[in-house]
């Protein structure tokens, strides 16, 4: 038995037709699929393979933004800041790197930079158009739980320095005063998840980008 799902009608006919001939029992499996949505939709297929996975404009300049988003993830490289399209600041485990995958998804640019009390910030977050930042903001209770969490999951006692209310409190205070010092949006990331402050963050970036920032 032939089973085949070609869709284009030369190939298809060809095959029934020899298979005919040969006396091999053969079944299409698209071919009628295919005739009844042409005559629902009043439209003809275009034939044409791998239109689903065509390499277009769209995909290099997807594949582009994530490779930008691994190159400048973490400050890595603080000239990623000047040349990103959205620049995410905030203290560790507030999901700056989620989000920078996630809106290079979208094919946007994003670098992120972490706030650290004993690190003085790049001097490039202060030359960048603050309308292309924006703070992840964070309550002490989630980054603390979040942060414990972490310490577990790395096989270390959740009560290290790094998890301790008191370290968080002096680290969240630094994240305020810098992006006060920067004057950028801040977005409270406690109770979000990453697609909805990616939404947050892409609504603004766009109605900014209109009037041109």
């Amino acid at each position: 038995m032939v089973v085949f799902t070609l869709v284009v009608p030369e190939i298809r006919e060809a095959i029934l037709r020899k298979a005919r001939e040969l006396g091999v029992p053969c079944v299409d499996i698209m071919g009628p699929v295919m005739n009844e949505m042409e005559a629902v939709f009043q439209s003809k297929p275009i034939y044409a393979p791998g239109l689903v996975h065509k390499l277009d404009e769209d995909y290099f300049k997807r594949v582009e933004a994530i490779e930008f988003a691994v190159k400048y993830d973490d400050g890595r490289d603080p000239r990623g800041i000047l040349k990103a399209d959205i620049v995410l600041i905030g203290v560790s485990r507030t999901s700056k790197t989620p989000l920078s995958q996630y809106l290079a998804l979208k094919r946007l640019k994003v670098a992120n930079v972490p706030i650290v009390p004993e690190v003085e910030p790049p001097e490039e977050l202060y030359q960048v158009n603050p309308n292309k930042c924006f703070g992840l903001r964070i309550s002490p209770t989630q980054l603390n739980h979040i942060r414990k969490e972490r310490l577990k999951a790395l096989g270390l006692a959740a009560n290290a320095h790094y998890a301790q209310l008191e370290r968080i409190q002096k680290e969240l205070d630094y994240f305020e005063d810098v992006v006060k010092k920067i004057e950028c949006t801040v977005i409270d990331v406690s109770t979000r998840a990453v697609e909805e402050t990616a939404n947050i963050i892409m609504e603004r970036y766009f109605k900014n980008k209109k009037g041109n920032i």
